[in-house]
């Protein structure tokens, strides 16, 4: 390609990747002297002004994380109409190249890998960012093993865009969780899902659903179980097939969080593979063959030290005193930790920091020689970095040197708010109350949506708020009724009062007829009342005059009849 200098500083070296949303160039840093990866946004993305808003903000948050297994943000501009993000070049293959090639991954290095996934998010939900399209494409793994996980900025600045104002469902299918197919709200717990995809996918070799479309693969993430890992790979321990199990739960408040889940990451590799670790371990527990005991026995049976048999060191005196002197020195530590010096008289009254900034308080409680332990919470109601309640309480009498624990609010915790337009007055509140947030004042308007169905709402979808706080809600109450008045048609001829009724904007609903003096098809009642309300394209039931039967009509068929018969006998008697 032709030299190409971006924003006078990269110079744009070969395109190494093309992307739903950005195309991916290898560049090398003119100011600084070194590669990097540089993502140019497509033009539809780049003419979208509320998507640039929310692409610069995030990129602007991922920039701000730093860590091992997350690849560095180091720059987000604008050149020539052209919107960029520079990050770090990774040297390597993305996991799904790596899955292509080899199938099946081992379950080390799939635990392995995971873990360092895991490890990136967790630092990220740490720092309030959610990645929104965790998947093997988005996953490098360089030479040495090492797992960096990139496009933080870009796949959020999509997800908060395009699912909250075009209705749109950003993410890959194979690997989107059912909340992101639902367009409902995003939490840490969606990166989750997405990862239990990825896991499953690196020990079967497939993603758990497929389809014709992704509308049908969307829908199987929501409905559908995948196939069990162990029946398509049965060496999977099901310990490793209840982490992907969790992780795919359908309900985000089932799966584990990302620090929950480097604990069971972690403690199936201890489970599965500390043989491996402990080989050159001398003190690691380990199972002796029977011979090699037998051997031992031998070995030390009858050794003896200037003709004496050896005594055992665990019976002598010696060592019964140090391990007391040990237990001691324990106990007497654990006393000291948990309630000062309770050897000593000294005695001081915890006193009240409830209410106080972390500073004063732990001032407060050092001057009475006191220690202080600090624990982080949540609360809506204490300011962040005020004392939210304290161990041991105010006014008890402890030793010098008590250890007391002070929980320091955090503030609110915050939430990110559901898109609930769309969803009945009741489901929405559920969805809300799943959040942890509140129905709010519920204002109704005409509308052509069903009653009950929700318009509209405040905060916005996508805000974040305090959890505990309100979402305001406008509902439709249904189509609004307009009334007419009813006009008199009686005495009208049925074509007639038709007319009239239509240019009423009612419309002729029954027509009965019933015998009358009046001219057949005269309207002599109708329902509802002339006079009366009615509301808009209503019915009218009318009932009509048909001709009443009159008395020749009545004894005209006798007639007829007698003349029948006598004309019968005639032709009787001349045969």
């Amino acid at each position: 390609m032709a030299k190409q200098i971006l924003a006078e500083r990269y110079e744009l070296i070969e395109r190494i990747g093309d992307g739903g949303m950005a195309a991916v160039y290898r560049a090398h840093d003119q100011l600084l002297d070194r590669y990097v990866a540089i993502k140019i946004l497509h033009p539809q993305f780049a003419n979208d002004e509320d998507f640039i808003i929310r692409f610069k903000k995030e990129a602007q948050a991922a920039a701000k994380l730093s860590h091992t297994n997350i690849v560095n943000i180091y720059d987000v501009g604008e050149w020539e109409e052209k919107h960029f993000i520079v990050m770090e070049y990774v040297e390597g293959e993305t996991l799904k190249c790596k899955i292509q090639r080899d199938g099946k991954l081992s379950i080390r290095d799939t635990l392995n890998i995971s873990a360092q996934i895991s490890e990136a998010l967790e630092h990220a939900h740490t720092h309030n960012l959610i990645h929104c399209d965790i998947k093997p494409h988005n996953i490098l793994i360089k030479p040495n093993g090492q797992v960096k996980v990139a496009d933080f900025g870009i796949a959020r600045a999509a997800s908060s865009s395009t699912m909250t104002y075009s209705g749109n469902v950003v993410g890959s299918v194979h690997y989107i969780s059912p909340e992101q197919a639902q367009g409902n709200s995003i939490t840490p717990k969606s990166d989750i899902y997405s990862l239990g995809v990825v896991i499953y996918e690196m020990l079967t070799g497939q993603v758990p659903f497929k389809g014709e479309n992704v509308v049908s693969i969307a829908l199987k993430h929501l409905q559908e179980t995948p196939v069990p890992v162990h029946e398509l790979r049965p060496d999977v321990p099901p310990i490793v097939e209840a982490i992907v199990l969790k992780a795919m739960e359908k309900d985000p408040q089932k799966r584990f969080s990302s620090s929950q889940l480097i604990v069971e990451i972690h403690k199936a590799e201890k489970m599965l593979f500390a043989d491996d670790k402990a080989v050159d371990d001398p003190y690691a527990t380990k199972v002796l063959p029977r011979e090699q005991i037998q051997e031992l026995s031998k070995q030390t049976a009858g050794h003896a030290v200037d003709g004496h048999p050896s005594k055992s060191i665990v019976k002598s005196k010696k060592f019964v005193a140090l391990l007391i002197v040990i237990l001691l020195i324990g106990f007497f530590t654990g006393a000291f930790l948990s309630f000062g010096k309770f050897w000593s008289n000294a005695e001081v009254v915890v006193p009240d920091v409830v209410g106080q900034t972390e500073e004063q308080a732990r001032t407060t409680l050092e001057d009475k020689k006191l220690r202080v332990q600090i624990s982080q919470s949540y609360s809506s109601d204490v300011p962040a970095g005020t004392v939210i309640s304290q161990t041991p309480e105010a006014g008890t009498t402890v030793k010098e040197d008590r250890m007391v624990t002070i929980y320091i609010s955090n503030g609110a915790e915050k939430i990110s708010v559901p898109d609930i337009t769309g969803f009945t007055k009741e489901d929405a509140e559920k969805q809300l109350s799943k959040l942890g947030l509140k129905m709010g004042t519920i204002t109704e308007e005409f509308s052509d949506k069903p009653v009950g169905t929700v318009l509209r709402q405040n905060p916005a979808a996508g805000d974040t708020i305090d959890k505990g706080q309100a979402v305001d809600l406008v509902v439709s109450k249904g189509k609004e009724s307009v009334k007419v008045s009813v006009p008199n048609v009686t005495g009208n001829t049925l074509t007639v009062a038709q007319s009239i009724i239509e240019k009423a904007g009612l419309s002729v609903g029954s027509i009965t007829e019933r015998e009358s003096s009046k001219a057949a098809g005269t309207v002599l009642e109708q329902t509802p009342q002339a006079g009366g309300q009615a509301e808009q394209q209503s019915a009218v039931n009318l009932v009509v005059a048909k001709q009443k039967a009159t008395k020749d009509q009545v004894k005209e068929p006798a007639k007829n009849n007698a003349s029948t018969a006598k004309k019968a006998n005639t032709d009787k008697k001349s045969n």
